[in-house]
């Protein structure tokens, strides 16, 4: 164990001073498109104002949501073939072009096929603006950068909302046009201004599908697991040979299912002892608050912490939290079960996103980042769905499930038992696994 960072690796603070211009620009332009992306949010409310029905309503969110998953796998591609700069680009003037059209579509289908369209095109630019707050980069330098991107969305989101309602309660058809015309500016920004990182030169030839004279690129990936991320097969398929980025992936489909219960149980519970619409508005905004002006300290508390603990704590405290709702009647003791949830959201949001980066083989960062956001939509798309069954059937069941789920997303955080005694007899190397010469932070501990 060390006290101190190792030669050339920034403090989190220092990390944050050092960041590369591409890491400010995207998340300046994020938070952009983050203010004007109404479409999620307002299409129910949307339908409503055009007397469709909760069936349609139905029909247009479940395309919205498998468009959103088709949409981050196909991003992860085009990230690694083409580049991060032009898959966000690509993404960005699409959206701006789908959403423009909402407003002037009547007929039922051509929406869902619309809407469904624009989930593809608007969740491209997911994995490859990921991807680029990674590359080249060091624990601490993704631990940063991960967390200015989400400050950016979190204050984008937060203009959005209160923007959307401003907008709506005008004019539908102009709440999409400005939806259009924030995601056209990003576009541009990306365009002009972002460059994609340099990229070694394996990742390029993986992406160019040059594999040498006799087409095999096999002899100097190592063995075992590490063995499988080979230059001259960068496919989805390769990736999902990585035991690491499986049960990754599986603790994210579990963590997203707890974490979106705060929007099925929780409205659903302020109603049942008696309070309003607007105390749970005001729940919901002390959540964004705390995110709005905490997140950055704590990361940066924690950023020398082993990462595989700081999102175990993240994911325990999330389902402990959400999963005491149950015992909560009043404001006071639901706001303190908010203010723990909130805690365990922000010690995993940041840190799950730059441990991600350290277990990517250079040729298929895109690629990984594409299946984390297509676990992360299919959690919070499926969320709502088995949350809303189980609280109709039984609240005790309900909240019950939200505490084992979030327990289970906890112990997935923890590395497997194997890889723990491989590393007590063997000691760790600087972002590697040992036995697989492949990125895991050593533990370190500092005062920050």
């Amino acid at each position: 164990m060390s006290d101190t960072a190792p030669e050339g690796e920034l403090r989190f603070r220092d990390s944050l001073r050092h960041l590369p211009p591409r890491v400010w620009i995207v998340s300046a332009g994020n938070l952009v498109n983050r203010a004007g992306n109404f479409l999620p949010i307002f299409i129910v409310l949307y339908l409503a104002s055009k007397h469709r029905s909760a069936g349609a309503a139905g029909l247009v969110l479940g395309a919205a949501g498998i468009g959103n998953v088709l949409g981050a796998t196909l991003g992860g591609h085009l990230a690694d073939r083409i580049g991060r700069r032009w898959t966000m680009t690509v993404s960005a003037l699409l959206t701006a072009g789908l959403t423009a059209l909402v407003p002037l579509v009547g007929n039922l289908a051509l929406l869902v096929g619309l809407v469904g369209l624009t989930g593809v095109a608007s969740q491209l630019y997911r994995p490859a603006a990921a991807a680029l707050l990674v590359d080249g980069m060091d624990h601490q330098q993704r631990l940063a950068a991960s967390g200015v991107f989400r400050f950016g969305m979190n204050v984008g989101a937060s203009i959005g909302g209160v923007l959307g309602g401003l907008l709506a309660s005008r004019s539908f058809a102009w709440l999409f046009y400005s939806n259009a015309m924030a995601s056209l500016a990003f576009g541009i920004l990306t365009a002009i201004l972002v460059r994609d990182a340099p990229r070694p030169a394996a990742a390029v030839c993986a992406a160019d599908g040059d594999t040498g004279a006799d087409g095999d690129a096999d002899a100097d990936a190592g063995s075992g697991s590490g063995a499988e991320h080979t230059a001259a097969d960068p496919t989805y398929r390769t990736a999902l040979r990585d035991r690491h980025l499986r049960r990754f992936l599986a603790m994210t489909f579990v963590a997203e299912f707890v974490y979106v219960q705060s929007t099925v149980g929780l409205p659903l519970h302020v109603t049942s002892v008696g309070l309003s619409a607007e105390s749970f508005g005001l729940l919901i905004g002390l959540n964004g608050l705390l995110v709005l002006i905490c997140e950055l300290p704590l990361t940066g508390a924690v950023s020398r912490r082993r990462p595989e603990y700081v999102l175990f704590l993240g994911n325990l405290l999330t389902g402990a939290g959400l999963a005491l709702t149950v015992f909560a009647d009043s404001m006071f003791w639901l706001a303190a079960t908010v203010v723990l949830w909130t805690a365990g959201e922000m010690l995993y949001a940041s840190m799950a996103a730059a441990h991600l980066g350290g277990l990517s083989p250079p040729h298929l960062v895109g690629r990984y980042q594409g299946l984390y956001a297509a676990a992360i939509t299919a959690g919070t798309g499926l969320g709502p769905l088995i949350g809303g069954l189980v609280y109709t059937s039984s609240t005790k069941v309900f909240w019950l499930l939200v505490g084992a789920a979030g327990l289970w997303s906890a112990q997935l955080c923890l590395p497997p038992r194997r890889r723990a005694d491989r590393q007590g007899a063997g000691g760790t190397g600087p972002d590697h696994h040992p036995e697989e010469g492949r990125e895991a932070q050593p533990i370190r501990i500092s005062n920050q």
